[in-house]
């Protein structure tokens, strides 16, 4: 088995209950072997009537549902995040999710780089460099789903990640610290329709049916109109972390952004990570894969004879 010490270090924040696509990424990073998972921080994502009012903690319930469908409740720790984005400049919101970040990234008995993945808005990452500034030149990498396209972005209106907490991009942009970005024109163009999610993951146990059954719903709840497909757009994270090669990029230098949720090139700091296309085939098939594998795992389970 492959040592402790030469898996990837991750951390996860993520607005799972927001939309239908955390929860894949969530699952794709739990089954992957080569990560080391050293906690999930559930993440808010604004008061949004017919949604959700208590969006932090209805994203904590949704990942505890998905660690109850992995078999994995007491094997991964859950730190809730911050309850609402960041109020001002340098007044952080303080949680049990942004401790964890600062827990890890301080550990010295670690190899390698921390990787701090989030789905949503960056309110912990910057709460926490703003609780505890020593984490700034620690080696971590902050790989982000957010901020709309550079160059081209065929999407209208404000980034949904980005528009959650300007105030905190903006602090992590101008920070020293690492940052890989995925923005809305890459992570946009990762869809699955939904024959090719009946024949590979519905028939995956009962996870895969939930999987298939809750991105339903949520289309045909929230979507404005028909759709037989969604993005799985804050998959790109796991996949690049798995393997950073998983995705064509660029260094740029990392710029400010507006409130309304556009660019300052008039602010620019150090280069960062774009990514500009994502090798869906990659991220796809691996989760298909190891969803696959676990969901056979459990079957043998299931079906092992009970000795005396």
């Amino acid at each position: 088995m492959r040592s402790l010490s030469r898996r990837r270090r991750v951390i996860i924040n993520t607005d799972a209950k927001n939309e239908a696509d955390d929860q894949y990424a969530i699952v794709h990073a739990l089954l992957s072997p080569g990560l080391n998972i050293r906690g999930v921080i559930p993440a808010h994502f604004g008061q949004r009537p017919g949604r959700s009012l208590r969006s932090m903690e209805d994203s904590r319930v949704e990942v505890d549902l998905l660690l109850k469908y992995l078999g994995m409740q007491d094997q991964v720790r859950v730190e809730n995040g911050a309850p609402f984005p960041m109020p001002a400049v340098n007044i952080p919101v303080p949680s049990p999710g942004a401790e964890l970040i600062i827990e890890e990234a301080l550990r010295d008995d670690a190899e390698g780089p921390l990787y701090v993945a989030f789905f949503g808005p960056l309110t912990d990452m910057a709460s926490a460099l703003l609780m505890e500034p020593r984490i700034a030149e620690r080696d971590i990498i902050v790989v982000w789903i957010g901020g709309p396209g550079y160059d081209a972005d065929p999407f209208p209106g404000p980034e949904f990640n980005l528009s959650n907490d300007v105030v905190a991009a903006n602090m992590v942009f101008r920070s020293t610290l690492t940052v890989w970005q995925v923005p809305r024109s890459a992570y946009a163009i990762t869809a699955v329709g939904y024959a090719e999610l009946d024949e590979k993951v519905a028939p995956c146990g009962p996870l895969g049916r939930y999987l298939v059954d809750q991105l339903r719903e949520w289309n045909e709840r929230f979507a404005n109109d028909p759709m037989e497909y969604r993005a799985l757009g804050d998959s790109p994270a796991v996949a690049v972390i798995i393997n950073p090669s998983a995705g064509q990029y660029i260094e740029r230098p990392a710029m400010g952004f507006t409130y309304d949720c556009t660019y300052d090139s008039t602010a620019q700091y150090r280069p960062i990570r774009v990514y500009q296309t994502i090798d869906s085939r990659f991220m796809l098939e691996d989760f298909f894969a190891k969803l696959r594998q676990f969901a056979r795992s459990q079957s043998t389970v299931s079906e092992a004879p009970h000795l005396p």
